[in-house]
């Protein structure tokens, strides 16, 4: 197993563990249960999203397209441009 990324919070963590399913890597979500001890314990590097030896560079690729995309010029709301409303 190797740690291919440190995710900010809980939500992204899982979020990314869903994406990479979706694409048949099984992603272990490590750390989340040590959430509970902030304030005692480190608060940065808690969290760790894992995969197989043999499916980490496939795994780093997938994550850095997803947090490198932008939304396609057009789809903004007129309300709110360059702001991608979820």
């Amino acid at each position: 197993m190797q740690r291919i990324y440190e995710p900010e919070n809980l939500m992204e963590g899982e979020l990314l563990q869903q994406m990479l399913a979706s694409e048949g890597i099984d992603a272990h979500l490590v750390g989340r249960h040590l959430l509970g001890g902030t304030g005692e314990l480190p608060i940065f590097g808690l969290l760790g999203l894992e995969v197989e030896n043999d499916q980490a560079l496939v795994a780093r690729e997938l994550i850095s397209a997803y947090i490198g995309a932008q939304p396609l010029p057009g789809d903004e709301p007129d309300s709110f441009p360059d702001v991608l409303v979820c």
